[in-house]
Order: C-alpha cells, then sequence, then structure tokens
C-alpha cells in the first residue's frame, strides 16, 4: 500500500500532468532515461489509464550511455508510447559544457517549432539544485526559450493553470517538483517501475544522477537493488548531483542555463 506522504504527492503530480494536457492544445514530455522522468511517465499512464497521450522527447547528443539508449528502446516498447529523439551537436558553449549545455536547448527549440508544441512536461525537482527551487509548477517560458526567473506568475491556493495571454512561447510544466530523491525511490518501489540500470551498483560504484557519458562519473556505492538505494539515501550525506560536470552545476553557470531554457 501506498504511503500517505507519496499518495499526496502522487495525487497533486497527476492532477497537474491532467491540467497541463487539458489546458494546452498541444504537449509533450522531456525524457532522458533517468529515474525522474521514468516515474513522471509513470504518473502519466496512472492519469490516463494505462496510455502516455503525448509525444516523449529525448534530446540525444550521440554519447548517452549503451544502457541508456536500451532503457529507451525497451520501455518505449513495453509502455507503447511515442519518442521523438532531437539529436543535439557537440560543439563548444559559451555558457556550458560542449555536449550537455546550450546546444540542447537549440536542439528542443527546433523540435518545438517544428511539432507545435505549447507546453512541454519536464521532471525537475526544486531540491536537486538551488536554481530548480525557484521554479513554479506552471513556467512560462518566451519564444527564445528564456526564463525569466526574477518575474513569475504566483500560484496562489492550488491554481496551477494559469498561463500569459498571448504569449508566443510555451509553458513548462513540472509535476515532480515536491519530490525528493528519497520520494522518487520508494515510489519506485512501491510502484515497480523499470529503471536505468545504471544506477544500480557494479564492482562498487553507481550513478546517482544520469548524464552522458562526457559529463557523469560513477559514484562509490553497493548499492544493487532498489531497497538499497533506499537505504543508502536515507542516511547519506553526498549530493546527488555530484557526480555530473562541476562546470554546469556552479550556481552562476547553472542560473544562466536555465535562464536561457536549459532542461
Amino acid at each position: 500500500m501506498i504511503s500517505q506522504d507519496l499518495k499526496t504527492l502522487e495525487e497533486r503530480s497527476i492532477y497537474i500532468i491532467r491540467e497541463a494536457k487539458l489546458k494546452f492544445k498541444n504537449v509533450a514530455a522531456l525524457w532522458s532515461m533517468g529515474k525522474d522522468s521514468t516515474t513522471m511517465l509513470a504518473l502519466t499512464k496512472k492519469a490516463f489509464l494505462g496510455k502516455i497521450p503525448f509525444p516523449v522527447i529525448h534530446i540525444d547528443n550521440g554519447i548517452d550511455f549503451p544502457e541508456t539508449y536500451a532503457f529507451r528502446e525497451s520501455l518505449a516498447k513495453k509502455w507503447n508510447f511515442k519518442v521523438i529523439v532531437g539529436r543535439s551537436e557537440i560543439k563548444p558553449d559559451s555558457v556550458g559544457s560542449a555536449c550537455c549545455g546550450q546546444n540542447k536547448p537549440e536542439t528542443l527549440k527546433k523540435i518545438m517549432k517544428e511539432y507545435g508544441f505549447d507546453a512541454l512536461i519536464v521532471s525537475i525537482r526544486r531540491d536537486e539544485h538551488s536554481i530548480r527551487a525557484k521554479e513554479r509548477y506552471m513556467s512560462p517560458r518566451n519564444e527564445n526559450f528564456e526564463w525569466k526567473y526574477k518575474d513569475q506568475p504566483a500560484e496562489l491556493w492550488d491554481d496551477y493553470s494559469s498561463k500569459e495571454e498571448g504569449t508566443k512561447g510555451h509553458i513548462r510544466v513540472h509535476p515532480l517538483l515536491d519530490w525528493t530523491e528519497l520520494d522518487v525511490w520508494r515510489y519506485v518501489k512501491q510502484e515497480r517501475i523499470p529503471i536505468n540500470p545504471l544506477y544500480f551498483s557494479r564492482n562498487g560504484f553507481r550513478y546517482r544522477s544520469l548524464g552522458c557519458t562526457h559529463c557523469t562519473v560513477a559514484l562509490k556505492s553497493n548499492a544493487k537493488t532498489v531497497d538499497d538505494i533506499v537505504k543508502e539515501l536515507e542516511t547519506t550525506k553526498v549530493e546527488e548531483r555530484s557526480g555530473r560536470s562541476m562546470d554546469k552545476e556552479r550556481e552562476y553557470v547553472m542560473q544562466r542555463l536555465r535562464a536561457l531554457g536549459y532542461l
């Protein structure tokens, strides 16, 4: 049986996902094949009677882990949803890293324009990074993908459906904003959600936060099951994104990237 705390989080997330589908004409979701975005897809299935009723986008720089590509193909087939793959370039980036910096939003811009999406469901959490803590459930982006983090609409009385009238941009929808890393893993356990195998320990190391092969390193861990991961997270003091590229994780760099539309 699902715990009351997780039940509350689940109900809120499902409500936000359903609001997005109802409010906007053409919705898509971003999927990195990580635990958070896979949990978001599982919540979407629960919200819509076992179906994912909108396309799922993977921004692919061509150097993700082999396990990540295999997981993408197997879960898309198992859950029967459409994946749009956008290939991003690896090139010098004046703000972030060459592999996972501003080049990824540029690829996303092309996809959004080609398909005419007006809302994008993203699985970020406030506890991941201090900059992401500034986000809203429904967060407007202008036509250049810019995020005005100092001038955001208020969300009062659980009204998550506000949208700037006449905007030429799109809305980012964040149904997992209130979740923690531990919440996600407890939910994965209770719902038996399929998970990328890179999260589980091999030879004393595992990945806690997944990027591509150029900007992600494994951390010491003996957690080989979801139960092991839950127990580890209940006591660890190691930051979740400590295995990610440090240049990108610095607060001022992440703030600039997200203001420019970073995922």
